[in-house]
């Protein structure tokens, strides 16, 4: 992946962002050779106009009409533009004029940034890839993710682990820095949608992390008429009878009575539920450190007769029917 193409964050404190941006000789160089900078937006003027930090005192700036790359099926909002100060930004730089201080004064398009990532790295993407991504905010139905430039991409709920959650912020907050894999893309719009769990390990890999006796913790998911279902592990949930005092969110502490791969299930003993704030864990990716792609998933044991897999070359566009 080429390093400019990253969630806006990610070049900010690298070394040659800030080498091109700590100088006018610097950001002179940078819109010679078309770099992409990110810095930090200081302000949003009535006008919608972005100011952004740069090194040595110096400032930029992004027009309005500079500020987001319009998409086919919507027009932006103003509110996408004013949510940007206080956080990182990606910009070329289009001109260095002079500021009423006498300092240069950089005038930035985080458009072309983002339409030069769309066109060189999002549009060459193909289901099965594997991208860094950063957690922008959360909705009931899913987690809107930037996967380069800005540009944000929908990981819907149910994409986000195999154990099912009630919103997304129990996995989540704004701000993480995490990793997908692109599910289908929108012929029409050029959307991308990706989806998270299958970088979450399968079934086995899961249950590997415990044994029969063991007493461990989890985290109340469901409950219903036939048993509470206690999540070990994003991917990895077992079932307890109903014991007083569950509810959904809560910490348990559950005894492992059995394994049982040939079904895919975990009995558990509850023990005990208690209440304390509960901040979801990084995520743990169980796939080759430098993997890049995924042509198959299989969560299912060898062992099951029930088949959990998916196949990312047959999953459909968001526009087809099966």
């Amino acid at each position: 992946m080429n390093q400019q193409y990253m969630p806006e964050g990610m070049l900010l404190k690298q070394r040659e962002n800030e080498e091109y941006t700590a100088s006018p000789q610097g950001l002179e160089k940078a819109m010679l050779q078309g770099r992409i900078l990110e810095g930090i937006a200081l302000s949003c003027n009535g006008n919608l106009d972005l100011t952004v930090k740069l090194g040595q005192g110096m400032t930029g700036i992004i027009p309005r009409t500079q500020a987001t790359l319009p998409l086919p099926d919507r027009k932006e909002k103003d509110i996408a533009i004013i949510s940007r100060v206080g956080k990182p930004v990606c910009f070329k730089i289009l001109s260095i004029t002079r500021g009423e201080n006498g300092l240069p004064l950089p005038i930035l398009s985080r458009k072309d940034a983002q339409e030069e990532c769309r066109k060189n790295f999002l549009s060459r993407l193909t289901p099965g890839d594997i991208l860094p991504a950063r957690v922008t905010h959360t909705e009931p139905f899913g987690a809107f993710v930037d996967i380069g430039c800005g540009i944000v991409s929908l990981l819907s709920i149910d994409c986000i682990s195999v154990s099912r959650i009630s919103h997304p912020k129990d996995r989540f907050s704004s701000g993480d820095y995490i990793k997908v894999a692109v599910k289908s893309k929108d012929p029409r719009t050029g959307r991308i949608y990706v989806t998270h769990k299958e970088l979450l390990g399968s079934w086995q890999q899961n249950a590997n992390r415990f044994e029969t006796g063991q007493t461990v913790t989890g985290i109340v998911r469901s409950i219903e008429d036939y048993g509470i279902f206690i999540e070990l592990t994003p991917n990895l949930a077992g079932l307890a009878e109903y014991k007083e005092g569950a509810a959904v969110g809560k910490r348990a502490a559950v005894f492992i009575k059995s394994i049982i791969p040939e079904r895919m299930k975990v009995k558990l003993v509850l023990i005990d539920c208690y209440s304390d704030p509960i901040k979801p864990d990084p995520p743990l990716y169980i796939l080759p450190e430098n993997r890049l792609h995924l042509d198959r998933w299989i969560y299912s044991p060898s062992c099951c007769d029930k088949r959990v897999e998916t196949v990312f070359s047959a999953l459909p566009s968001p526009l087809c029917t099966t």
